[in-house]
């Protein structure tokens, strides 16, 4: 019986590369794996379906899915996860201090649907009293002007967001224009050392520490989105995809923690692995629907009370069935 072949775009992580060269295979699939930037992979399969399957930001994710007659389904595939803390960049002169000090001011980000200012939009309104609407939005290209929504959005009463088009983040940011931004990577103007840009929350490791403790809470950034249509046509592929992913992410881990075959030239790296898995445990990045519960939940009220997701959802109604199937070997 031949192969179902499908293409799949994602950038180049580690924990896909055993699966994206070929030594661990999904069964029945030949995949033709594309490696492009994120935002490639993003722009092109939210506004064409260029692709089968895709790594997609899980804000823009979140209101595809919830579409009604939605055509996109999800794997519990984590391609990108990480703490946002500190992604607060505030000019001095605005007299920012505290996260109160953010009503009133305005406030920038790449897009309404990035998937980390997302979380801490959220962080903000729901347990810092800083709601929504006390703060001035702006939207702009992070270190280059003319970056666009990918997807269509739904505001919440008392919202509204200045674009921007001829300006960036980081020229605003500098200048003043803007007093504070939340971005995912620092902005050209902080990495330049300009004199009056500097991180909100300079103890930002120790605050995403406390804050996982506490919550449970790892935030994700881009998950794998597929065609709805291939589920409906061969419903063993979710499955079989999500075991081949599995493996490869469990091969990545394997090399992190053993010094002598680790691909990444850092001295003490599988040191530091093992002092995560004392924090996150033995699996450090996890995937699947009940080992991320809690931050799938987080994302569908953030989304939804941000006009990003239709509707609120539960982790059951984005993921394939078949992936909750239990195997008992």
């Amino acid at each position: 019986m031949s192969k179902l072949k499908l293409t799949i775009a994602t950038t180049d992580y580690d924990h896909f590369r055993d699966f994206r060269m070929g030594t661990v295979q999904a069964e029945g699939i030949d995949l033709n794996w594309l490696n492009l930037g994120h935002h490639e992979c993003f722009a092109r399969f939210t506004a064409n379906r260029e692709f089968d399957l895709a790594e997609l930001s899980f804000a823009k994710f979140t209101t595809q899915v919830t579409r009604p007659d939605s055509d996109v389904i999800g794997l519990p595939v984590i391609c990108s996860r990480l703490f946002r803390f500190s992604s607060f960049y505030v000019n001095k002169n605005s007299g920012i201090k505290t996260v109160a000090d953010l009503k009133g001011k305005k406030v920038g980000s790449p897009e309404w649907a990035h998937s980390a200012a997302v979380y801490m939009r959220g962080w903000l309104h729901n347990d810092m009293g800083v709601k929504l609407s006390d703060v001035q939005w702006v939207q702009a290209g992070a270190n280059a002007p003319g970056r666009e929504e990918k997807v269509e959005l739904n505001l919440p009463v008392g919202v509204e967001i200045i674009r921007v088009k001829d300006k960036s983040l980081s020229e605003m940011l500098a200048s003043g224009e803007i007093d504070c931004a939340i971005i995912a990577r620092p902005p050209t103007c902080f990495l330049e050392g300009h004199p009056d840009v500097v991180r909100l929350f300079p103890d930002y490791l120790e605050m995403e520490k406390e804050y996982y403790e506490t919550t449970k809470v790892w935030p994700i950034m881009h998950i794998i989105a597929m065609k709805k249509a291939i589920l409906d046509e061969h419903p063993w592929v979710a499955r079989n995809l999500f075991n081949a992913f599995l493996e490869s992410k469990r091969r990545s881990l394997e090399r992190l923690f053993d010094p002598a075959v680790s691909r990444y030239p850092l001295p003490w790296l599988a040191t530091y692995a093992r002092e995560m898995a004392e924090r996150f445990g033995k699996d450090t990045f996890p995937f699947g629907i009940e080992e991320n519960r809690a931050t799938w939940e987080q994302m569908a009220l953030y989304t939804y009370q941000q006009g990003i997701a239709h509707r609120q959802f539960t982790p059951e109604e984005i993921f394939p069935k078949g992936i909750m199937t239990k195997v008992i070997i």
